[in-house]
């Protein structure tokens, strides 16, 4: 899935605390931006695998969730958001395809790596790949209730967002032609 879409995914989980608390709604949004980025930062490295905990990460945001909700305040609300958005990004990827650059060519049996178990995760591909048109309709979806609840400045980023997710959806399957080969 594209990283505006688990970065809408994590909007939309910490929404509803958002429009309960709305004080502490920046800091749930900056968490949960983050968190659903953080991940995917391991793209120069093993992507899926160095960064990205489908099993595990849910050992770091439970505790997470329960420590913001015993102690609500701005530093662990936004560390519960951060651990939860990025949790759900490492699990939301075995719903899509493989990590390839052209999975509509090259099916890999291999969505992400499950660190607990020493494996990779087989793909459910329910979302054939990032950008696929599936997944710019997913982002949309998942992006509506941000927009219900943040506002200001977030909701700039939101639409630039959902922005991006379009233009790249609409342009995702010549991204491979486009791409030097030293980054393949």
């Amino acid at each position: 899935m594209m990283a505006t879409t688990h970065v809408f995914a994590g909007l939309a989980v910490v929404a509803p605390i958002a429009y309960l608390v709305p004080e502490f709604a920046a800091t749930l949004a900056i968490g949960s931006i983050l968190g659903g980025l953080a991940p995917d930062f391991d793209l120069v490295l093993a992507h899926r695998r160095t960064l990205h905990f489908p099993v595990a990460g849910l050992a770091v945001a439970v505790p997470a969730v329960v420590l913001a909700t015993v102690a609500p305040s701005s530093l662990t609300l936004a560390l519960a958001a951060f651990a939860v958005a990025a949790w759900l990004h490492a699990a939301s990827d075995s719903i899509g395809g493989g990590p390839e650059m052209d999975p509509w060519n090259d099916r890999s049996e291999r969505a992400v790596y499950d660190h607990v178990r020493g494996r990779w995760i087989r793909p459910r591909r329910w979302i054939r790949y990032d950008g696929a048109p599936e997944d710019a309709a997913l982002a949309i979806a998942l992006a509506i209730p941000a927009l219900l609840v943040f506002d200001g400045r977030f909701t700039a980023v939101i639409v630039g967002g959902v922005t991006v997710s379009l233009v790249y959806a609409l342009c995702r399957r010549r991204l491979v032609a486009w791409t030097p080969d030293w980054l393949e």
